[in-house]
Parts: structure tokens; C-alpha cells; sequence
């Protein structure tokens, strides 16, 4: 049954411009966009604008309850946990997701058979890192500490270029779809934020070693400039949270072509983040915009709940890269970066049927969640009861 969404306006998010034209759906795509269309079954979406699904490039959606409990709660705790998760983020109009640790391929075998409802995950399991990193968990008291481990999460520990090839093995193993490394501490905990904790021979080996197993990419937590310039002249793909890069990085950056993932809701927002954490965070996108990188949004939730997942779209808006940017990173070249740009993040013929209604036609970016007025995942409206 053809699909015809009548009477609104479409945002072209490759040119940020909004326009009066219908669009009709057939199964899981888009297969006209125009004015005068018919169909089978009408949809009036009058006074509202039709927009890509949003795509999350870096979230945990299994970490929303074992973050505050990780000892305390049994291991099917963390996948439960997921469920509502996905149907609050698919809800929100997010419909392809890359988690950047916690979910395991048992969760998308659940979404590919439709036992769950959510957007399409894309998975790195693990967060791998070096002898110490903030992916080695250990205590002075246990020793280590391991409650993500199963056989279905590999051991993410490595050192040595030997090791990081395995250790991408072990992943790829296990279904990853892209390798997360960390290459700095942790801003939250407070140490190692500028530290680099692998080699240039280590990093390399990642990215080569991914490379080599089906094309993957690698994706690298990295808070300080050195580390993330090191990641792009290693080739990895995109740099997250990037809070204290300076200009040789992403000059480093933009020479490399590696994207910019903010992850702005990890600063912006929070009452016990310093002022001046938050604006370095926003000096790091305005010198990437100015330097050509490209950027791609994600929300690094659950720092912020799930449910609050569209405010990181405001911030990037705020940040430098307007409106119209802003939606674009969301949608357009978050597919982009996650190698999916030909077959969704816009509304063009032949592109997955992945759709958010708004209210209003208006480029506004404040309260998006508030202006929801319909999804579609698959050609398939989602109920948002």
C-alpha cells in the first residue's frame, strides 16, 4: 500500500532548505517527492514539516540503569534495560542509532525480528583500550573487575600493535560493527583528560586491522587535542566528545577527514559541570567549523537521559551550526559518517522510509521533542502512546 504524506512542507538536508511537496511511501521507501502525488491511503500533514529520521551517532542504550549500579544488578539487567529505552529514542523520531558501548549482538537479533521495538543499532560492544584505560576495569581491592564480560563481550584489554589487531578480531568476533576505542580518561571521573593512552603504532594498528576485517571504521573517545589529533593521522574515523581540541588538531582533522562527534549533552545542561568546561566544549566545535571538519551528532546518553536526546540538536544549533546545520548533522551526515548515506538521511526517492513530522514549518530547533507530531521507521508509522 503506497503511503501519500499530503499537504506539508520537506526539509532538504543537503541544501537546509524547506519546501511546500508531498511524499509518498511504498514498503520501507521513499518513492516519490513532489507536488500533486496520490496514493493509497492518505496522511495530512498540513501545517507541519516532514524531516529525515534522526540519527544518533553515539549513545548506550543498555546503560541507562547499570550505570549508577554497575556490581548490584544481574547481567540480563543491562539488555532489559535497553527495551524502553528503544522505544523512547524511536519515539523521539531517532531511527538508526550507533551505540558506542554496552549493547551486545543479542540485541540486534531482538530488533531484526521485530521481539523489540527501536531504531537500527549499530554495534561496538566494547570500549577497547590499553592497560589502564577507562575500558580496563579494575580496583586496588578485586583487581579486575569485569561485569560487562561474556563470551558475547570480549575481554577489551590490549597493548602492543599485536594485541590491538586481536583484540579487533575478538570484536568482529562478536559482531561489532565498528571499533570504539578510548583514548583518553574520562571527564567525568576526572583523570587522564588529556593523557594519550595509546602509541601512534597501536592506533594504527586499530584502524588497519578494522579496516582489513570488512571495511569497519573506528570511532575514538578522546577529550584532549593529542589524542585526537593522533586518531585522525591514524585514520580513524570520527573523534567523540573532543571537549579541549586546539588548532593543530583539528587541522589534523580536516586533513585526515575525520568527523567531529561533540556530544555536547555531556557538558551542556548539567548543574555540576564548571562554566568553563562548557564553553572549551563549544570553542572545540566553533574551531572545527572554522577548520572544515565535519560533524555528526550524538548525545552520549544516557549522561543526559534518553528521553532529553533531541536537546543535543539545540546545542549544536547554538554552537555555530545553526538551524539548518544542526538538523543536518542529525540526519544527512550523521548517515554520512556511518557509511549510510545511501540509503537514508534524506527525503529522496529510493531512500529509507524514515520520517518525523513536526508541527509547525518553522527551522526552530528549540523543543523539538515538543513538536512531534508523527514517526515512521520503514515505511511503518510508530505509535508514541
Amino acid at each position: 500500500m503506497r503511503s501519500l504524506l499530503t499537504g506539508g512542507s520537506v526539509f532538504d538536508a543537503a541544501s537546509g532548505e524547506v519546501s511546500r511537496a508531498d511524499v509518498v511511501l511504498d514498503g520501507d521507501r521513499i518513492v516519490s517527492v513532489g507536488t500533486d502525488l496520490d496514493g493509497d491511503e492518505a496522511v495530512d500533514c498540513t501545517g507541519g514539516l516532514l524531516l529525515p529520521g534522526f540519527i544518533d551517532c553515539h549513545t548506550h542504550v543498555c546503560m541507562s540503569q547499570t550505570l549508577g549500579d554497575p556490581f548490584g544488578l544481574p547481567r540480563t539487567a543491562r539488555a532489559l534495560s535497553a527495551v524502553p529505552v528503544l522505544r523512547t529514542l524511536l519515539g523521539l523520531g531517532i531511527t538508526t542509532v550507533r551505540d558506542a558501548w554496552g549493547a551486545d549482538a543479542g540485541l540486534r537479533l531482538a530488533l531484526e525480528r521485530g521481539w523489540i521495538e527501536g531504531p537500527q543499532v549499530l554495534l561496538s560492544l566494547r570500549q577497547i583500550g590499553t592497560t589502564g584505560s577507562i575500558g580496563d576495569h579494575w580496583t586496588p581491592v578485586t583487581g579486575k573487575v569485569d561485569f560487562f564480560g561474556d563470551p558475547s563481550m570480549p575481554d577489551p584489554v590490549f597493548d602492543g600493535p599485536g594485541q590491538a589487531r586481536a583484540v579487533v578480531r575478538r570484536m568482529v568476533r562478536a559482531g561489532a560493527d565498528w571499533l570504539k576505542v578510548a583514548a583518553t580518561g574520562s571527564v567525568a571521573a576526572g583523570t587522564g583528560v588529556h593523557d594519550t593512552k595509546l602509541t601512534a603504532e597501536e592506533m594504527a594498528a586499530l584502524v588497519d586491522e578494522a579496516a582489513r576485517q570488512g571495511g569497519r571504521k573506528v570511532l575514538v573517545h578522546a577529550h584532549g587535542a593529542r589524542a585526537a589529533e593522533l586518531a585522525a593521522r591514524a585514520g580513524a574515523a570520527s573523534v567523540e566528545h573532543g571537549i579541549y581540541l586546539d588548532e593543530a588538531a583539528v587541522a589534523a582533522m580536516a586533513a585526515a577527514g575525520t568527523w567531529f562527534v561533540p556530544t555536547l549533552s555531556c557538558t551542556h545542561g548539567l548543574e555540576d559541570v564548571p562554566a568553563e568546561r562548557v564553553e572549551a566544549h563549544r570553542e572545540s566545535v566553533r574551531l572545527a567549523l572554522a577548520a572544515g571538519v565535519p560533524i555528526a551528532l550524538g548525545t552520549d546518553n544516557p549522561v543526559t537521559p534518553h528521553t532529553e536526546a533531541l536537546r543535543e540538536i539545540h546545542y549544536l544549533a547554538e554552537a555555530g551550526l545553526g538551524a539548518a546545520g544542526a538538523l543536518r548533522a542529525s540526519t544527512l551526515d550523521a548517515a554520512r559518517l556511518l557509511g549510510l548515506a545511501a540509503d537514508r538521511g534524506e527525503i529522496t526517492e529510493r531512500k529509507r522510509a524514515d520520517l518525523v513530522l513536526l508541527d509547525g514549518t518553522e527551522l526552530d530547533t528549540a523543543g523539538l521533542a515538543g513538536r512531534i507530531r508523527a514517526v515512521w521507521h520503514n515505511g511503518e508509522p510508530v505509535s508514541r502512546a
